[in-house]
């Protein structure tokens, strides 16, 4: 009986840990909101002391109840209001010097006040916060939520007061054995709350979320479905899109959900063209607004096609970093910023890599043109095995494609990186594949996958997992962690799968303004040379339908702590963490205007 209550309590805990993305706000910008942005007070707790007792059972009077003492004699161990403050949206890695590795609990507090109106429902916002995080209103707890970078709300409408409120917040980065990223990864695990918190206020009845897009196949049919929350079966909703004339009427089915097909022949988004339309979803209730773009993806054999027309993906990959300061990036200025770097470098594609980076980034390359691949952090060696493993990774990735579902910017979903061969690793994948397709069947799905050799001379691109995939990623670093350079020169390639080919990854360090000959290693010569030879193996590749080379930008990373030259960067940018230009980039961007 023990163990079954034990069993229980376990299912119960995780459960918990994962938010109903059947009940994800998106599109929060085009909603009647209330930021909650700016200074939080913050406790550090380590030992998880506002959590638990000291017998490592859960406190019922733990730091959520933001208590006070009573009067003189009352002893209470913490206080929010004389604590420091960090900023949100915000890591607090690169806030305070002395948090600048760590790894643990922090307990982030924000006071506020609210006018309660006779009708409508509230609901409370994270665009996100790295990793787990349990939220607690006026001291009651509103659930949890893991995974570092994909959003999560609660509904609040009953538990706001009217006057004064708190909302208080356990942010948990450790790295976990069992997490999704796991415990090792080659970037900075920035804690906190990492990206907008927000008040959206709806109507009673109201569409928390929609789906308009080309339909599949199609280059004159919009198609798609609204779902709506108190509505089914009731009067109409309009789906209006002003400069193309329409103004179709619609009522939801029994689950809420009014599904629809219209002719149209919208003006197809491109990089040459990016062109976006005003789409509105009136009710009697509400209006939401939103900028929306129709454009068509598939693939014909060995080739990638984008409105009917083959097309060169000339990438990049990103890291969520800021420019210059060096901290996770969030804002519309980082995007701006980020992005155009891209453009600088000739990009028509970027890889977001090796999470879901921020709506502001999508949302830019939505304007600019750009294309973008968007992964979720199944990374390395992922506990292929453990049920609540695959749970935890679907999730992401179900609110990862609910958020950005209506971008024409994204083409491609990844379900992973780098993750070695097995049984158990190949039947964890293809169920995400088979999750990402359910979830939206008008992208296409990748994955990175590891080079193979045949022979010294000869690799070939036949992970297993590609038989799932519509586009094979493949990460190769001839030149840096296998073999010099010149080792690019002597490779042949061939493939099993007549399917298009990015590579996903390729490059090598170089610290800005070393300079040497091109045989010493981080050497700005070095990286120039390895490019060359690298961009000439590439023109040699069958299916190359595109690249991605690693990376845009010198990034933060707990593994690169060689002193003057990573100083816990990877230095494998063609831009310098400050935005000086490497020598290497100047051979990638006369590449890709040759294209």
């Amino acid at each position: 009986m023990k163990k079954f209550i034990f069993f229980l309590i376990v299912i119960l805990f995780e459960v918990n840990l994962f938010s109903q993305t059947s009940n994800l706000i998106t599109n929060v910008d085009g909603r009647k909101a209330i930021s909650l942005n700016g200074e939080w007070k913050v406790i550090v707790d380590p030992y998880e002391t506002g959590y638990y007792t000291y017998r490592r059972t859960p406190d019922p009077n733990g730091y959520f109840k933001n208590a006070l003492p009573k009067d003189k004699s009352d002893k209470v161990e913490y206080n929010f209001d004389s604590s420091e403050s960090l900023l949100v949206p915000g890591d607090w890695n690169t806030q305070k010097e002395k948090l600048f590795f760590y790894e643990g609990t922090v307990w982030y507090k924000k006071s506020f006040g609210y006018q309660k109106k006779n009708s409508g429902r509230v609901f409370l916002y994270f665009g996100a916060a790295n990793y787990e995080s349990i939220v607690y209103l006026n001291g009651e707890k509103l659930g949890s939520h893991l995974g570092g970078f994909t959003p999560f709300n609660f509904e609040i409408t009953d538990k706001i007061k009217d006057g004064d409120n708190f909302i208080v917040v356990k942010v948990d980065n450790k790295r976990l054995a069992e997490g999704v990223p796991t415990l090792n990864t080659d970037w900075w695990n920035y804690g906190g709350i990492t990206r907008d918190v927000k008040l959206i206020e709806t109507p009673d009845q109201f569409v928390p979320d929609y789906f308009v897009q080309l339909k599949k196949g199609s280059a004159d049919t919009i198609a798609g479905w609204i779902r709506t929350d108190g509505m089914k079966n009731k009067k109409n909703i309009s789906l209006l899109i002003p400069e193309l004339k329409i103004d179709y009427k619609i009522i939801p089915d029994e689950n809420g959900v009014a599904r629809f097909e219209i002719k149209a022949s919208p003006e197809l988004w491109s990089p040459e063209n990016p062109k976006l339309y005003e789409v509105i979803i009136k009710t009697e209730f509400e209006e939401i607004k939103d900028r929306i773009g129709f454009r068509s993806i598939e693939t014909r054999g060995p080739e990638i096609y984008l409105n009917g027309k083959k097309i060169f993906l000339k990438g990049i990959s990103i890291h969520e970093e800021a420019p210059v300061r060096s901290s996770r990036a969030y804002s519309p200025e980082d995007a701006q910023k980020i992005l155009g770097m891209a453009q600088e470098l000739g990009c028509n594609f970027v890889r977001l890599a090796h999470y879901p980076h921020n709506e502001n980034m999508i949302r830019e390359a939505d304007r600019r043109g750009i294309l973008v691949w968007s992964e979720i952090p199944v990374y390395w060696t992922i506990q292929w095995e453990n049920s609540s493993t695959f749970e935890n990774a679907a999730n992401q990735l179900e609110e990862m494609i609910t958020r950005d579902r209506n971008r024409a910017s994204i083409i491609l979903w990844s379900v992973g990186n780098e993750t070695p061969r097995s049984e158990p690793r190949l039947a964890f994948m293809k169920k995400l594949t088979e999750k990402a397709r359910s979830l939206d069947n008008t992208r296409l799905i990748t994955a990175a996958t590891e080079i193979h050799y045949t022979d010294p001379r000869t690799i070939m691109t036949n992970d297993p997992l590609g038989e799932y995939l519509d586009v094979l990623g493949c990460n190769e670093y001839i030149g840096w962690y296998d073999g010099l350079p010149s080792k690019a020169e002597t490779i042949n390639w061939t493939t099993a799968f007549n399917k298009p080919l990015i590579i996903s990854e390729f490059g090598g360090d170089a610290k800005f303004g070393f300079h040497a000959d091109p045989l010493t290693i981080w050497s700005e010569e070095f990286q120039e040379d390895l490019y060359i030879k690298q961009l000439g193996m590439l023109k040699r590749i069958p299916n190359l339908c595109g690249m991605t080379p690693w990376i845009l930008m010198d990034f933060r990373s707990p593994r690169r702590p060689l002193p003057g030259i990573q100083d816990f960067f990877n230095r494998k940018g063609l831009y310098s963490n400050l935005g000086e230009k490497k020598k290497a980039f100047y051979i990638l961007r006369d590449f890709y205007k040759s294209k």
